[in-house]
């Protein structure tokens, strides 16, 4: 499985990607992230579901930038071109992955800026092609194993949240998919995109960098837990006290 999550707030862009992969009972790790940057020109696209799809529509998409790139001035035509090379991998390879009992399934997230984009912006790409822009009402997507870090982004994200603070709350979110699943793992790849900049900052976090961050926010999470008021839980055992007399 994966874990990809991009964020887009007032001050640009946060995207963090996972890195392990697994097959049966094989585990890798492999970058899910990756960066073009061309003078005015800069972006990203995370990928989950197959490996075989994901090498080779990001491939063809590579190319298509290399002759095509100048054309795109707007981020949202560069995604369509990369949803013209997922739909190409469809019509050369779906139909062999699903007689095979596989399913089709990638999914993208791309983000960032290009010369006559007036802010930077976010997309997720489906399967068939199509996508949706992320904006100030629906600040992130997730793609791979989603469920477990959206209630903290949800409760904490908003729109004038500062790159800083959407990078720490990225993590938690990571970090509660992280120990409730055991197929997202580090190193854990990140890429910071302030607005007009038209410069990404890629790192890479290791198990070792954020063992500290992740036992200290399981301590205040268990600290928060005891402190919570219990005042509306007396009617309930007192109904259970009554019922043992």
């Amino acid at each position: 499985m994966t874990y990809c999550l991009g964020i887009k707030v007032r001050s640009g862009l946060v995207a963090i990607a996972d890195t392990r992969l697994t097959s049966g009972t094989e585990v890798s790790s492999n970058r899910k992230i990756t960066v073009h940057e061309v003078e005015n020109h800069s972006l990203f696209v995370m990928t989950s579901g197959l490996r075989s799809v994901r090498d080779k529509a990001i491939t063809y998409f590579r190319e298509v930038l290399l002759e095509q790139d100048r054309s795109f001035n707007k981020l949202y035509k560069a995604v369509n071109a990369f949803g013209e090379q997922v739909k190409r991998v469809a019509k050369e390879d779906k139909e062999s992955i699903i007689a095979s009992g596989l399913s089709f399934n990638l999914n993208a997230i791309v983000g960032g800026q290009l010369e006559d984009d007036n802010e930077h912006k976010l997309y997720q790409l489906y399967p068939e092609g199509n996508w949706v822009e992320v904006d100030s009402g629906s600040l992130f997507k997730v793609i791979g194993n989603s469920g477990y870090g959206k209630p903290l982004l949800f409760r904490n994200l908003t729109y004038e949240t500062s790159l800083a603070e959407a990078l720490k709350i990225g993590f938690l979110a990571f970090d509660a998919t992280r120990v409730s699943a055991n197929d997202v793992d580090y190193p854990l790849d990140v890429v910071i995109y302030p607005d007009s900049s038209f410069h990404m900052t890629e790192y890479r976090l290791e198990k070792d960098d954020m063992d500290e961050i992740s036992h200290q926010w399981s301590a205040l999470l268990n600290n928060s837990v005891r402190k919570l008021p219990t005042y509306w839980m007396d009617p309930i055992f007192e109904k259970i006290k009554a019922g043992k007399q």
